[in-house]
């Protein structure tokens, strides 16, 4: 499945944040999104989710351009892992994650059929929620509760995945638990994957590609070993860094403040 972002600008009001951005993703590819604080990063995502409305430009998913598009057809098909959700006060993970297949059904239908409860199961289990499942929403705690909504994501069955700071709240050990799961969905199912992570060396270490932004434009597009170098890290973020070769692949290590900043 490839999403085609042609021109894409929009912000909030009159405000413009992203501007003029375009990019193409094609089945199977994860793409993560990095950038100083305010460079646009979860704005571009909104834009693309169809949380916002673009000022101008186009969000294509196979070929039809999303914001004309049922909101209920786009999410059979994407889905989106917010930074902040809404917890619904009284609903159980459950009942959350259930939510994740109404898209899919007709507006007829009352209960989960057979195959919604299947899809439920597998993302409750996938995030490790097992346990969780009776407990209302409200009462987990930070990472549980990222869990839960990202299991409500995936209950929808997308093909594209849109994740906005996904390891908030996350230990360490969670951070590379649901790293690894999205790696899995990502090389098992072909799931097109967009994230934006503040961790530039998990960037580096899962994505195909990366996306830095600067101060609403597209800076940079590439390959790990493309982008992440002295002088993007230098104008992007305001630091000088010495980039080193390990096991896991690069790893960004911040010295100092570039010089001018």
């Amino acid at each position: 499945m490839s999403l085609e972002i042609r021109n894409l600008t929009g912000g909030y009001g009159e405000i413009t944040i992203a501007q003029n951005i375009t990019l193409s993703l094609q089945s199977g590819e994860w793409l993560s999104l990095i950038g100083a604080n305010g460079s646009g990063k979860s704005t571009f995502l909104k834009l693309i989710s169809r949380i916002l409305t673009p000022q101008q430009g186009l969000v294509l998913l196979d070929g039809k351009a999303i914001h004309n598009e049922p909101a209920a057809i786009v999410a059979q098909k994407l889905a989106i892992l917010p930074q902040q959700q809404t917890v619904p006060e009284g609903l159980t993970v459950r009942q959350l994650v259930s939510l994740g297949r109404a898209p899919h059904q007709g507006w007829w239908q009352w209960e989960l059929s057979k195959e919604d409860v299947e899809k439920v199961d597998v993302a409750i289990s996938q995030t490790g929620m097992n346990r969780f499942v009776d407990r209302p929403v409200e009462q987990l705690s930070g990472g549980e509760r990222q869990r839960a909504f990202l299991a409500l994501a995936l209950a929808q069955n997308p093909q594209v995945l849109l994740l906005d700071e996904p390891t908030t709240y996350l230990d360490i050990c969670y951070q590379l638990q649901l790293l690894e799961l999205l790696k899995s969905l990502n090389q098992e199912y072909k799931m097109t994957i967009i994230t934006v992570l503040h961790e530039i060396n998990l960037a580096a270490r899962y994505s195909s590609r990366i996306a830095m932004l600067n101060k609403g434009e597209l800076f940079c597009l590439g390959t790990p070993a493309q982008v992440l170098n002295p002088d993007n890290l230098a104008q992007t973020f305001g630091v000088e860094v010495i980039i080193l070769e390990t096991p896991a692949g690069l790893q960004i290590c911040p010295i100092a403040p570039a010089s001018g900043t």
